[in-house]
């Protein structure tokens, strides 16, 4: 398996000189990022990139995972407080991109690469905090094809954790938080998820081990979040069959339309399923698109499913929105980052326990 780098050493050139105590936050948009490239280089790597991070999700519209924008490297100094930066070209080069990765790469680091070792340097807060410079590189342009297409999801994946963790930072503030139903929560069923302030606790199933959370009801944009449990459960149920025919019988007994005559289903089209590790524990992840049973409304939906060995619990996480006149996936985006906010008991040190069961007195 080939090694990920996540320093970078480099010499002692101005453009990579920055202070620790001068660096800002990280500006952008979420899902640009500026590709440094020599336009010939570029001209035959546009394709490899654009099918990697580029593709095209459904919510149901079609939505570009990130926009590329390619920059000359001459350029870099104006652009390197931006949120997501990648570095390209091979070594065997004489583009001004490769000169420049010659210069800045320690010689360690250069023989990996030349001995395939290596094709991925990864650097965080180089310029910006919050931000990720990544370097992509191979001792041929064809090898760095190959290499950017077998490596495609974990490339795809630098980004989007960054860009989580930026977003919780954004959405996460006491300020806006409700602790109070979270206190709630953890006293009673011994889990938190993180409540803003603008969401309802529209449901509290204790027979049924069910917490159902809404935002803007009966608006233009709403967001969905559930939480299902089954006690004395058995890993066994970690598939995919059992992850969908479980959320459509949830979905089926709550999600209904206000006469009663449909309710939510999960839509056949563009759904996946996919192992994750959800802090610390095997989870499948599945995406996709829901709708109601007479075609009336749809919108797109992520799950986690997971066993929690200390507690015997299976866990469902769900977040769905409903913004017919939106872009979605920024705000799928939003409830995704929410539902990794969840907690058990065992999870929370003494102090937050305290702290939360504190707003119940």
């Amino acid at each position: 398996m080939k090694k990920v780098v996540t320093f970078l050493s480099i010499a002692l050139i101005g453009i990579l000189l920055a202070s620790c105590n001068t660096k800002r936050p990280a500006i952008g948009l979420e899902d640009q990022i500026f590709v440094f490239a020599d336009s010939t280089e570029y001209y035959n790597l546009e394709g490899t990139l654009l099918d990697v991070f580029a593709k095209i999700i459904y919510t149901p519209q079609p939505e570009k995972l990130f926009k590329l924008t390619r920059k000359n490297i001459s350029s870099l100094g104006e652009f390197q407080d931006r949120k997501n930066i990648i570095i390209i070209a091979p070594l065997n080069s004489n583009s001004e991109t490769s000169k420049f990765l010659k210069s800045i790469l320690d010689s360690n680091v250069t023989k990996l690469v030349m001995e395939d070792s290596v094709h991925v340097i990864n650097k965080y807060d180089l310029w910006a905090k919050n931000q990720l410079v990544m370097i992509l590189t191979a001792p041929t342009l064809e090898k760095l094809k190959k290499d950017i297409l077998y490596d495609h999801d974990n490339l795809v994946k630098y980004f989007q954790k960054i860009s989580n963790q930026r977003l919780y930072q954004k959405l996460y503030a006491r300020i806006y938080e409700k602790k109070k139903t979270e206190a709630k929560l953890l006293k009673k069923y011994g889990w938190i998820i993180y409540v803003q302030t603008d969401f309802l606790l529209a449901k509290d199933d204790s027979a049924n081990n069910f917490v159902w959370l809404r935002r803007a009801p009966n608006t233009n944009v709403e967001r969905w979040i559930f939480v299902k449990w089954i006690n004395n459960a058995s890993p066994i149920y970690l598939n995919k069959d059992s992850v969908y025919a479980l959320r459509n019988r949830i979905t089926k007994k709550y999600y209904r339309a206000s006469d009663d005559t449909s309710y939510v289903e999960i839509a056949d089209n563009y759904l996946t399923t996919t192992p994750v590790n959800f802090k610390g524990r095997y989870a499948l992840m599945t995406q996709g698109l829901w709708r109601m049973t007479d075609q009336s409304m749809g919108g797109p939906f992520v799950n986690y499913t997971f066993y929690d060995e200390k507690s015997h619990r299976l866990y469902m996480l769900d977040g769905s929105i409903y913004a017919p006149k939106y872009r979605k996936k920024q705000i799928i985006q939003q409830v995704d980052v929410l539902l990794q906010s969840f907690l058990t008991k065992d999870e929370l040190s003494k102090d937050r326990i305290e702290d939360l069961l504190d707003e119940l007195n």
